[in-house]
């Protein structure tokens, strides 16, 4: 019976971890460089830049697209974008185009993607208001 035991708690254990790693895991960490005092993201063939932006509570970020394509972009998660609904504002994009997000007035980091291209990780990023 111990054996049992042992044997259910390790597997009971390595689900447990599993879990734990997946639900981790779900959050978007776009990279692991230091976010850039800055109030524009450009969007360019190569993805956005910078990756993570730092901002004062209550300041906007402008998108700016130069790449030769459109982009839809929006807050985490995918598909539903519910943890910053004001970098929604941004959304489609054409080429050449500019769009402000709302108001960032929460401490907090807001993950961003590309809509039509959530798998990118080129066009994945974070702001981060302080």
């Amino acid at each position: 019976m111990i054996r049992t035991s042992d044997s259910l708690r390790s597997t009971f254990l390595a689900v447990l971890v599993a879990l734990v790693a997946a639900a981790c895991g779900s959050k978007t960490q776009p990279s692991n460089t230091p976010p850039v005092a800055t109030t524009t993201i450009t969007i360019t063939s190569s993805g956005v830049s910078p990756k993570n932006a730092q901002i004062s509570v209550g300041q906007r970020v402008l998108f700016v697209n130069n790449d030769n394509r459109s982009h839809n972009m929006t807050s985490d998660p995918h598909p539903e974008h519910t943890d910053c609904p004001e970098v929604n504002q941004v959304g489609f994009l054409n080429a050449g185009q500019s769009r402000e997000t709302g108001n960032l007035v929460s401490v907090r980091t807001c993950g961003f993607h590309d809509h039509d291209n959530p798998d990118s990780t080129g066009l994945k990023g974070s702001i981060v208001i302080r």
